[in-house]
């Protein structure tokens, strides 16, 4: 069951639809294997709730001490946020590893402690408060997978 720490039905990012759209479009073409290897990046992998078919979303990802918090920089209604909460875990490449994780939470925090104090000024600037808490499932293993 997932469990949300906060009510986060409310909260919209500035980064509108038509951002989004052209994102899944066209940026995330060219972001997904830089969104593998680099710091603060990574690449969720997931499956359609309806459409069963497998997605790659680049995503802005940071590592705790006992989980990894991704930015919802479109909020936690965008369709890829949809998936894995319905799914209860993910695939996540970062840094050029492979993970499995578990849904843990999905967080609304307006002070953004669940991420670096570089990032929260921008996440601020963008209108994100959301976050999708994920716990390791599994060992870690190569990014060889798709």
């Amino acid at each position: 069951m997932i469990a949300f720490t906060c009510d986060v039905s409310g909260s919209e990012p500035l980064l509108g639809r038509r951002m989004a759209r052209f994102n899944r479009q066209v940026l995330n073409h060219l972001t997904r294997p830089l969104s593998r290897h680099l710091p603060g990046f990574g690449v969720v992998i997931h499956r359609g709730r309806r459409t069963r078919r497998v997605y790659e979303t680049p995503v802005n990802v940071f590592r705790r001490p006992d989980e990894y918090v991704v930015a919802l920089t479109y909020g936690a209604r965008a369709d890829w946020v949809r998936n894995v909460l319905t799914a209860g875990h993910c695939e996540l490449i970062t840094r050029g590893r492979g993970l499995r994780l578990t849904v843990s939470h999905v967080q609304h925090d307006e002070q953004r402690l669940a991420v670096p104090a570089l990032v929260r000024p921008m996440l601020r600037l963008i209108g994100v408060a959301d976050f999708l808490h994920l716990s390791l499932a599994e060992r870690e293993h190569d990014a060889s997978f798709p």
